[in-house]
């Protein structure tokens, strides 16, 4: 017998706030229910019977494939569904996601003049994902105690996490809805907790811009940078985040101040966060060395909806007409790193988005001062070739120098077409930037001395160029950024 929270019925609505309130108030019930069972049943207590709550849904269904381009979502590649029938999704941390929520509600009221439903789904919520932040109260538990979790809690179903919406694999059973999102509430749930895993900071915190990087370098610098924007009280950004959740408010701000403690030792993939009140900020993560990295961190990230990520990171230069220092602006890429190889095929082509290139071209020209030609001899444009093979100049047969000179390849290294390809795969508009190291095909191979020099004279400028071009798409305004070249024919609703 199922230990329930109190129903509350479905309801339909033509409002998009209450729409969100209404999930919001499913949502609340169901997590405060989890939770006190759970401390009930750390207490020892005998509960009265399988505790289950599950995760509010919104459902909306049209008979026609017409739709009414409503005045704010006219240009945009999202927001309506692809024919008629019935659509429907779960829903998480409406407290998160309110604001994205709200726009996606609201876009399709207005497109569809069809109402909202909103009611309890039959899936259940995992109770490990309705632990507060640091609760970790089921680690009192016993051997036998913990074992006994299995028979009273729903605990993760990886069957309901899968990617195939997204991988474009997904066929709705028989009388089963068509997707709205392209995550489920419980992979969403599930990346919200290996994002306060892998970077050491919560989700709350993420920004709707991201950069990567492989250096430490480059974070140095972006700390540097944030921490002097929040000793500037004119700093358009409110708040800078670093690992541990260590927050420091702008000064001059009501409330001024830096909290927590930063850890005593760095997670895998640490985030910083610059933050701005209406989330449009940028967080920079460390991803460290190889596409396995640049998967896990974009497979989690996607969930929160970013607007646009960018790679700013080092490479091997293919051609002897590059100099250390020089730019590579990819326009293409040769996927050599296999770790997305089942989920996008390799011959699915991964394109260039004008607006991230022409917003990159032109935060280089401001932060160098170079414009036409002059521009031309620090930055090249072209094909950049990602290995998951660090020493594949070793290899005897020559046969990736042969691959990577007839793709016309400029530039290698291991993550931009993974991050590039993961943008495409998730719809995240997508960009890369990289700065020649090296150029091991022609006698310069990285050694300590000259990586140093390197790094002195590139890393301040590369990081500023990123953070310009945010600046520019930020100013362009979002709805420009979500590119149709990201969406399928039969494309899901929510952005």
């Amino acid at each position: 017998m199922p230990y329930l929270p109190a129903f509350i019925a479905p309801a339909r609505f033509t409002d998009p706030a209450h729409a969100l309130a209404r999930a919001r108030e499913i949502y609340d019930g169901s997590i405060a229910h989890l939770r006190s069972a759970m401390q009930r049943f750390v207490a020892g207590e005998r509960l009265p019977g399988h505790v289950r709550a599950c995760y509010p849904f919104v459902r909306v269904q049209t008979s026609t494939v017409a739709r009414l381009d409503s005045a704010q979502g006219a240009h945009l590649s999202y927001g309506f569904v692809a024919g008629p029938g019935r659509f429907e999704t779960t829903l998480t941390r409406p407290d998160l996601y309110a604001d994205y929520y709200l726009e996606q509600f609201t876009l399709l009221l207005e497109n569809h003049q069809v109402e909202l439903e909103v009611g309890t789904s039959a899936q259940p919520i995992p109770v490990h994902f309705s632990f507060a932040e640091n609760d970790h109260i089921e680690g009192h538990l016993s051997p036998e105690r913990r074992q006994l979790m299995r028979d009273v809690f729903d605990l993760p179903d990886l069957a309901a996490m899968d990617d195939g919406i997204a991988n474009g694999t997904h066929v709705p059973r028989p009388g089963e809805p068509q997707p709205l999102s392209l995550f489920t509430a419980p992979r969403v749930d599930y990346s919200l907790h290996r994002l306060r895993h892998y970077t050491g900071t919560a989700p709350e915190h993420f920004q709707n811009f991201v950069l990567f990087t492989n250096y430490q370098f480059y974070i140095d610098e972006f700390v540097r940078l944030g921490r002097a924007a929040m000793a500037d009280p004119g700093s358009e950004y409110s708040a800078f985040v670093e690992p541990g959740n260590v927050v420091t408010t702008k000064s001059g701000s009501d409330s001024n101040f830096s909290s927590a403690a930063a850890p005593p030792r760095l997670p895998q993939m640490p985030a910083y966060h610059l933050m701005r009140t209406d989330r449009s900020g940028i967080s920079m993560v460390n991803i460290g060395v190889g596409p396995a990295n640049a998967k896990t961190i974009t497979d989690h990230i996607a969930v929160l909806r970013p607007h646009a990520w960018i790679m700013l990171g080092h490479c091997a230069g293919l051609r002897n007409s590059q100099q250390l220092g020089d730019y590579v602006l990819a326009h293409g890429y040769v996927r050599e790193d296999h770790v997305l190889d089942e989920e996008l095929p390799l011959w699915v082509p991964v394109p260039a988005l004008a607006e991230i290139q022409m917003a990159l071209e032109a935060a280089v020209s401001d932060v160098t001062q170079l414009k036409g030609a002059e521009l031309k001899r620090v930055m090249r444009t072209g094909t950049v070739a990602s290995t998951d093979n660090r020493n594949w100049e070793l290899l005897p047969d020559n046969g990736p120098q042969r691959r990577f000179s007839q793709s016309r390849a400029v530039a290698l290294d291991m993550e931009s077409a993974t991050i590039a390809a993961n943008g495409f795969r998730f719809r995240v508009p997508y960009g890369t930037l990289l700065c020649v190291s090296d150029k091991p095909l022609h006698g310069e191979i990285k050694l300590p001395g000259m990586a140093n020099h390197f790094y002195r004279e590139r890393v301040d400028q590369h990081l500023r160029i990123g953070m310009r071009a945010i600046e520019l798409l930020r100013r362009q305004g979002v709805d420009q950024l979500h590119s149709r070249k990201l969406r399928s024919f039969a494309e899901v609703a929510f952005q």
